[in-house]
């Protein structure tokens, strides 16, 4: 199971990507795609939600269970990856390009932890 350095992770199993503009790219990791098996639904939050840490933004439905998918940071909704609600497959199939939301004003990212980290945190899973 990959977990690219240049993104942080939750112990929820999302990653985060933050841009130039000081935004948040997230979505779910290897590790959470493969557990989930195949991706049958994907349900999102809407534009303009804020969402806090620790809250779901969404769910995953899978061959095996629905799992919420829980925000790893504080911030607003910008946009929603409208795709992967018709597609929700892609998630199996490249987790790391298949994003879930993009979000702005982030205020706490104290949960955030690193590749290196998160991979010790899933070796013990």
């Amino acid at each position: 199971m990959s977990a690219p350095k240049d993104l942080y992770y939750s112990n929820n199993h999302e990653w985060v990507k933050f841009t130039d503009d000081g935004r948040a790219v997230i979505g779910i990791t290897d590790f959470a795609q493969q557990s989930l098996g195949d991706i049958l639904f994907v349900n999102l939050c809407a534009e303009g939600d804020v969402c806090v840490s620790g809250e779901a933004i969404g769910d995953v439905e899978s061959v095996k269970s629905v799992s919420d998918i829980i925000c790893p940071i504080d911030g607003v909704v910008d946009k929603i990856n409208n795709e992967l609600l018709a597609t929700p497959d892609q998630i199996n199939a490249d987790p790391y390009n298949s994003w879930l939301v993009v979000m702005s004003s982030v205020t706490d990212k104290s949960g955030l932890i690193s590749a290196e980290e998160y991979e010790i945190f899933i070796s013990s899973q």
